[in-house]
Order: C-alpha cells, then sequence, then structure tokens
C-alpha cells in the first residue's frame, strides 16, 4: 500500500481553464487527474448533440487537451479518471484512442463506465414500479415524459475502482457525482472497503473540494479576492490522501493562487443543503464532523470526517424541454439614463400587450443598477449609461419570436441616446428544465469495459 497519493483537480466544468490540467501534470508530482466536466443542463446539451451525430455527446475539449497531457502523463505514470464521456463514453473513448494512435502510443489501457443511461429504459422502469416523479415537488413523470430530452443515473466511485482494478490507465465516465471521481483511486489504492464510512466520508469530501477546480485555491474569492497571488497562473487544488482518511489539501507550489483555511471553506460551504447529510450514492457525510488545521503554506490537512451508510436509491437526473427563452438588450446614456430604460421597458410592454402575446414570465434587469443584488442594492442619483436587459419566456414559440421583433423598434420610437444594439434581432431557444428523481440502485446496472490500445 502507498502511503499516500496525490489527487489533482484538472477541470471544474465544462470550459473550464484548458491550460489547467498540463499545468498539474508538468509542475510537480501527482498520481491521478481527475477532470469534471458536467452538469445538469450539461447532459441535455450534450444529449442533443447525441441525436444530431451518434459520434458526439461527450466533452469534446477532453480529446483536444489529450493531445499533450497522454504522453506526459504515460511518462509520469499517471492516471486519468474524467466523466467528460457524458452521454456518449465510448464514442469519448473511440476518440481518444484515436487520438493516442496518431500520437504514437501504444498499450494504453482505457476503462469505459457504462449503464447510467436510462433514457431508453424510462417506459419500462415505470411498468416495473418506479415512479421517477419529481422529488422536489411530488410531480408525476406522466407530466412531462413526451419532452425528456436525457436522463441519468448517478453513479458512484464503485465502477471506476472497478476499472481501475482492471488496469485503465484512463477511466472515462458518464454521470458519475463529482466526488466519486476522487473518492475512486483512494479506495482502489488503499483497500477502503464499501462499509468503511467514515474513510468514505473523508475521500467524499475531499472530491467536493476539488470538483469546482481553481474554486478551492483562490478562485472566485469571496472573503479577500485580492489576496490571491497570481491568478493569471492559478494552480488547482491537490489532495494529498493518506490511508487513514486524513486529506491534506495542497496546490503546486510553483503556480498561483493560495489553499488556506479560508478558501477550503468556501468551497466546503458550495451547494450545500444539510451539513450533517450530504448524500452520495457511496455514503452520507456528515460535514459538521469536518475539523480543519493550517499546516503550512498552501497546506489545509482535514480530519475527523464522520461518515454514515449510503442509501438504497440513486438520484437520476433528467431534463425535458419547457418552452421558448429570448433575450435582448439595448444600453442608454447619460442624462437621466435609469429613467430612459425603464420607460423602453414600460414601452415594450405596453406594446407586447396590444399585440396580444402572451408569456410565462417577461423579465428586465439594468445591469450595473440591480441586475445582482435587485431591491438589496442601494440606487444612485444619477448613472452614466444603463444596459436594460429584458428577457421573456413561455411556450408559444411564435411569440417568443415576436418580442424579438419589437425590441429593435425602441431605437427610433423610444427614449433617446438608445445604442447598443447588434448581432440582429433575438431568436427563440429552447428552455431546458431538470428533473430530479431517486430509482433502487438494484434497477440500475453499471458495466465496466476495458480496451487496450
Amino acid at each position: 500500500m502507498k502511503p499516500l497519493i496525490r489527487i489533482a483537480s484538472g477541470q471544474g466544468f465544462w470550459g473550464d481553464l484548458l491550460t489547467a490540467p498540463m499545468a498539474q501534470v508538468s509542475n510537480g508530482p501527482i498520481d491521478y487527474l481527475v477532470m469534471d466536466y458536467l452538469a445538469e443542463v450539461t447532459m441535455s446539451i450534450l444529449q442533443k448533440q447525441k441525436n444530431r451525430d451518434p459520434r458526439m455527446g461527450y466533452a469534446r475539449d477532453l480529446v483536444l487537451l489529450m493531445r499533450d497531457l497522454l504522453p506526459a502523463c504515460i511518462e509520469k505514470n499517471i492516471r486519468i479518471i474524467t466523466n467528460g464521456g457524458g452521454v456518449n463514453p465510448i464514442a469519448c473513448s473511440d476518440a481518444i484512442c484515436e487520438m493516442a494512435g496518431s500520437l504514437g502510443v501504444r498499450a494504453l489501457k482505457v476503462g469505459v463506465v457504462l449503464g447510467d443511461d436510462i433514457l431508453d429504459r424510462i417506459d419500462d422502469l415505470q411498468k416495473d414500479g418506479h415512479a421517477l416523479k419529481n422529488m422536489e415537488t411530488g410531480e408525476p413523470l406522466d407530466n412531462i415524459r413526451g419532452r425528456i430530452q436525457s436522463a441519468n443515473a448517478y453513479f458512484g466511485a464503485g465502477p471506476i475502482v472497478e476499472a481501475l482494478r482492471q488496469g485503465a490507465q484512463i477511466v472515462i465516465t458518464g454521470r458519475t457525482t463529482d466526488t466519486g471521481l476522487t473518492l475512486a483511486p483512494m479506495m482502489y489504492e488503499f483497500g477502503w472497503k464499501h462499509d468503511d464510512w467514515d474513510k468514505l466520508a473523508a475521500g467524499t469530501v475531499a472530491g467536493h473540494i476539488l470538483e469546482c477546480g481553481g474554486q478551492a485555491s483562490g478562485g472566485n474569492f469571496m472573503a479577500d479576492w485580492r489576496s490571491v497571488p497570481d491568478l493569471a497562473h492559478l494552480g488547482f487544488p491537490i489532495a494529498e490522501a493518506y490511508p487513514n482518511g486524513d486529506i491534506v489539501l495542497t496546490k503546486h507550489e510553483s503556480l498561483g493562487g493560495m489553499v488556506t483555511l479560508q478558501t477550503v471553506k468556501e468551497q466546503l460551504l458550495y451547494e450545500i443543503g444539510n451539513p450533517r447529510e450530504y448524500i452520495t450514492p457511496d455514503c452520507v457525510a456528515d460535514f459538521t464532523t469536518i475539523r480543519l488545521a493550517q499546516e503550512g503554506r498552501d497546506r489545509v490537512r482535514m480530519t475527523g470526517v464522520k461518515g454514515r451508510p449510503a442509501t438504497e436509491f440513486y438520484k437520476v437526473s433528467m431534463s425535458y424541454l419547457d418552452g421558448y427563452t429570448a433575450f435582448g438588450t439595448l444600453t442608454y446614456s447619460w442624462p437621466e439614463a435609469l429613467q430612459k430604460a425603464q420607460k423602453a421597458d414600460e414601452i415594450l410592454r405596453i406594446r407586447l400587450k396590444d399585440l396580444g402575446v402572451k408569456f410565462d414570465e417577461v423579465r428586465t434587469e439594468y445591469l450595473g443598477v440591480n441586475s445582482s443584488h435587485g431591491h438589496l442594492a442601494p440606487m444612485n442619483s444619477d448613472y452614466n449609461e444603463v444596459v436594460m436587459r429584458v428577457g421573456v419566456r413561455g411556450r408559444d414559440r411564435e411569440a417568443v419570436e415576436r418580442f424579438g421583433m419589437e425590441l429593435a423598434p425602441l431605437i427610433l420610437t423610444g427614449p433617446p441616446s438608445v445604442t447598443g444594439f447588434a448581432g440582429g434581432r433575438p431568436r427563440p431557444s429552447e428552455v431546458i428544465s431538470y428533473w430530479p428523481a431517486l430509482i433502487t440502485k438494484n434497477a440500475v446496472r453499471h458495466e465496466v469495459i476495458t480496451r487496450t490500445l
């Protein structure tokens, strides 16, 4: 058993800093590189891409990154774990293997985790008694059945551990929990059992800290963002994990950013409901038991994490079509910039009402005035300029399209000193909504496929 392993965060979302993974690989020792790409809305985007082209449906940035990452990771014996397979992990592995072949890489073993995608099984699952009702509102699935775009169960660390045991140097998954990507190498390397609840909870919390990339090492730091050194070359966080469940959060010394009690605590609060019950497929972690100590520059030790048995359910993330939306902006300049923008909004709403078009929602923001804090922000007496941003949402595509036609006429038929209209009329775009549900674990089976290049 290794005395410790170093697990490095490489991506926090699809679209994250493209230089971060290579910086983690080239600026110091690591054993694992984990890259998290998926969010609820991402799955629906990927599903739509796959519907258009069966070879798509994964994070294409991942394949581009492999051009530099693969040779370096093979040379340094660094394993890569990622959920960038999205809704098409097989196609993702095909693209990576093709990239590896073009680079002259040989004897590469890729593990692929399948089974999370239940889109084609929904009807059968319902017949078997799995209601898949909305776990937040209690609504029946039949309310949206014909509009579902994607449906995926959240797997945990288990399938990844299985792939690592089969010798995979790269593990590609679909909808795996963000925390499972980090927990899996600890379970594999240290032999943690599936009921070592405290250790599993410690690894889960470590995964929660790494999942947002640079946010735990000084990015998006609210407490004192000015104190973060060299944000331009931000070093993503690294979890230094030990067999007893202790975790040290750190980063490469040569990179920017910082790892402190404050940066780690801010990330710990990210997307937290009941802190005593952070529920994952692997365990239930109690965040109130976490103990943190700064033990040196850019080194925060985490101990004492307690966990409880996992539940019998997987969470299911579904997305569905929920109408259309369109947004447009106009900029009004001094003097009386805010008053002009407010009058333009009033005129626009009257004209839309006169046309008889109806929307589920019409929302107007005044950027620089109240778009972030709403009524909580103090109002200034005057502004040099104000950007009016108007958006509509509704089920009627033609009504949403007509809204776009009514915005530009305000330039010459509304208050004066308007500018900033570019890019043509706002066009309707589909609204994708989120449907969370639960399903018993025995209804979903994972499959691990390994292939050697």
